[in-house]
Parts: structure tokens; sequence; C-alpha cells
């Protein structure tokens, strides 16, 4: 037993630490809705599948409004933001950048604990730290920041639907529905952005379908299980500590893997964002914390 909590633990720190840089490779030479549908799509059949192999319950018009809701706000406005801004923002700054969505989980949740708003003002520091407003023209390009932070709020607003709107009791059933639909959405976008849909497969690298496939099967089936299994059988505190964890990985395998360059303003950066998240998260009170990334 323990040693299958070890490695859904291992699964969840690395597979979604590295979903950022394989985000980033994806997008090199696929646009980022049409790589976002194709992601969802298929891991929102497979779950689907698997919650009707399962025997899990009928699919009711309430779970579908639901399932279209959070796929708006978890897969479209949040990965798809992500996915947008991995084009211009390294992996590593990218992941540091969404591990404040505890901080917006505070704000919606109306959190009034101390420790809360002093992490929430540490991580405003690091954010600050990290995106110099006063740089020179070859800082990141503050659009790419600007939908992240967006992103973060956009998962957090998705992550807490739930608490107001009818979900499938099956997690398949309805992570499947979230994902499936999110695709069809982010299908409709690639149609209205021009995206040239039947020119990917000649245009898109091998690099960028691996990564995609990466996504899909390790990035969304593989680790949102072991998350799902984790909040069954350990306390959801330590289960959340994937929110700093992640970001870690993620700089380490884009200087890796991504020869991206970490600076001293990053590592400084770093530190002070996920310390603040750590205050935040220990507090073990945030409503919607049992959802996870996808």
């Amino acid at each position: 037993m323990r040693l299958r909590v070890m490695l859904a633990y291992a699964a969840l720190y690395v597979i979604w630490g590295s979903t950022y840089l394989a985000m980033k490779l994806a997008v090199a030479t696929v646009p980022p809705f049409i790589a976002a549908s194709s992601r969802f799509m298929i891991s929102g059949l497979v779950l689907l599948a698997v919650g009707r192999a399962m025997g899990a319950g009928r699919i009711t018009a309430a779970h579908v409004v639901t399932g279209a809701l959070q796929g708006l706000f978890l897969m479209v406005l949040a990965n798809g933001g992500v996915m947008w801004a991995m084009r211009t923002v390294p992996s590593g700054m990218g992941a540091l950048l969404i591990a404040v969505t505890p901080v917006w989980m505070a704000l919606l949740s109306g959190e009034r604990q101390r420790p809360t708003w002093i992490g929430i003002a540490v991580s405003s520091v690091g954010i600050a730290i990290l995106v110099d407003p006063f740089a020179d023209v070859r800082a990141v390009p503050i659009s790419g920041v600007v939908v992240l932070l967006a992103s973060a709020f956009f998962w957090a607003v998705g992550s807490l639907l739930p608490r107001v709107r009818p979900a499938h009791p099956d997690t398949a059933t309805s992570t499947g529905l979230q994902m499936s639909l999110g695709a069809l959405m982010h299908l409709g976008l690639a149609v209205l952005s021009g995206e040239a849909i039947t020119s990917v497969p000649s245009s898109a690298s091998s690099t960028s379908l691996w990564a995609l496939l990466y996504l899909a099967i390790f990035g969304s089936l593989v680790g949102f299980s072991a998350y799902t299994w984790l909040l069954k059988v350990e306390p959801a505190a330590r289960v959340a500590t994937y929110a700093y964890v992640n970001p870690v990985v993620a700089v380490v395998l884009g200087a890796a893997i991504g020869r991206e360059v970490i600076d001293a303003r990053t590592v400084v950066a770093a530190a002070v964002i996920v310390f603040g998240v750590v205050v935040i998260v220990q507090q073990g009170r945030l409503p919607g914390w049992r959802r996870g990334r996808a």
C-alpha cells in the first residue's frame, strides 16, 4: 500500500510538473487550439468509456450543463490559456505563475484566515520579482503573463463550480464530460480563429505530436487518476503539495531539456512564490481543493 502511495505521489509531482514543457513542445508546431482539442478529446472519450464500462449512472441534462461549464473554465479558459501562453513564456516561469491558483481559491472562497492573506501577499511579491515591469525588451511578453494569471483564476472558478452545480457522481464520467465538451469548444475556437486544421498533419513535427500524446495519456489520464486515488487514501492537504512541487519540477525540466535559462531572479522568485503558496496550502481549508490539473 505504501509503495502505491509513493508511486502515485511521484506520478503526480513529475507528470504534472512536466506538462508545462510538454505543452511548450506541443504548441511549437501545432496551433494551440488544435493541440488542446486533440489532447482533451482523446482523454475525454477514454474516460467516458471507462465510466460506462464501470457501470456509471446515466448522464442527465444537468450533468451535461455542469460538464460544459467546467469544460469552458477548466479546459478552455484555464488549460487553453496556458497552452497559448506557452508559445512565448518559458515553461518553468509558466508553472510558477500557475502556482498562484490557491491564491484565487482563497479569494473566491472568502477565506479569512490571516496566514492565507500572508501567503497571498508573499506570492504577489514573488510574481513582481519574476516579472519585472521595468525589465528591458528581452523580458517575457506581458500578454503571456496576464493570460497565465487569468488561467489560474479560471481554474479556481471551474474547480469551485461543483459547490453550486450538480456534477456526475462518477469521477471518470464527470471528468470525461468536462474534457470532451471542452475539446469541442477548442475545436470551435480553432475554426473561428482561422487555425488551419488541414495543414496540421504536414506542418506538425514529430516532437509536437509526441508531446500531445504525452499530455493526453500521462498528463490527463495517469496524472488525474493518481490525484483522485490519493485523495481517497491520503489527507487532502498533503496531496495538495503538488501545487508547489510542480513548479520546481517544471523549472528543472525546462532547464535540462528545454534549455531554458535559470537566472538568480528566477530562483529568488521561485522561492518566494512557492513559500507563499505553502503558507496558504498548509491551512487545508480551501473549498474545491479536491479538484486538480487535468
